[in-house]
């Protein structure tokens, strides 16, 4: 019956997760424009700052973001002007070039870091006990997994021609 299906746990679930996440957004999205960033723009600065060397291929950070191989370029292109990233050609491969993050961006970064990290402890980790956070992650990272499997793309730092699946496939 239809009346059953709009109580399933499943439906509350996902809508638990979309109000939680929109809430978190909307939050950061206002400490981010003090700092004259866009929530994507951090995004791009955060993944290139954890990745090896603090640079991705093109291709590597679409896979890790929101963003289309298109978007991504806009995006980059955009902060490249800033000065906040940096874009050079792939050296084994003319189809593809890297975007790595500046020290300006690293800089911007870094001042916007502490209150982001404020926020995120006010409103997200400090609602959960150490060992819960930890099981969430778990979680999350499976279902990230599952429906994202290419989210950590270029993460290890190997070429894409030399990463285990690429040999394999």
């Amino acid at each position: 019956m239809v009346s059953d299906l709009h109580d399933d746990p499943r439906i509350t679930a996902i809508g638990l997760l979309a109000e939680a996440f929109t809430g978190l957004s909307a939050r950061f999205a206002a400490q981010l424009a003090g700092h004259d960033l866009s929530g994507v723009e951090f995004e791009v600065l955060m993944r290139l700052a954890r990745s090896p060397g603090h640079e991705l291929r093109m291709s590597d950070l679409a896979a890790q973001t929101t963003l289309s191989t298109s978007g991504v370029t806009r995006v980059v292109d955009r902060m490249e002007r800033e000065g906040l990233l940096r874009r050079r050609a792939c050296p084994t491969d003319r189809r593809s070039s890297y975007a790595g993050v500046t020290s300006a961006g690293l800089q911007r970064l870094g001042e916007t870091l502490p209150g982001h990290l404020e926020l995120i402890e006010q409103w997200f980790t400090g609602q959960l006990e150490p060992a819960e956070l930890e099981q969430f992650l778990g979680y999350v990272r499976r279902i990230r997994d599952a429906v994202n499997p290419c989210a950590t793309a270029g993460a290890d730092g190997a070429p894409e021609a030399d990463r285990p699946e690429a040999i394999s496939a």
